[in-house]
């Protein structure tokens, strides 16, 4: 990968502001629409292990605090991955993976230093 990918849901408050930074600094990337297709296990297993299952699954959310409690109890980092595999939105927003990095959320402060 030689270029920024950009991972979220397009009607996500967080994910539309990091959207416009990227274009106001004229940076080009690609946006992947979890709402169309999902997410790779693979590449969120990848995730996981970089930056921990904690980091990546939005337990704040509404799509999680919906869930049974049987289903929040004991989680784990296969437990969580099944979650959030089943349920992007669970998936803190946006993720971006760029040469040599990967950040979860946005975080001007932390892109900036990633991308300019």
């Amino acid at each position: 990968m030689n270029k920024i990918e950009i991972y979220g849901i397009p009607n996500c408050d967080t994910v539309k502001k990091a959207r416009r930074w990227l274009d106001a600094r004229g940076i080009a990337y690609d946006f992947h629409d979890y709402k169309k297709v999902g997410v790779d296990p693979v590449r969120l297993k990848g995730w996981v292990r970089d930056k921990g299952w904690e980091a990546l699954l939005n337990q704040r959310g509404t799509t999680f605090r919906k869930l049974d409690d049987a289903d929040k109890a004991d989680l784990d980092s296969n437990k969580a991955v099944t979650l959030m595999v089943q349920n992007p939105s669970m998936i803190k927003r946006p993720v971006a993976e760029y040469p040599g990095g990967l950040l979860v959320g946005f975080k001007e402060d932390e892109w900036d230093a990633a991308f300019t």
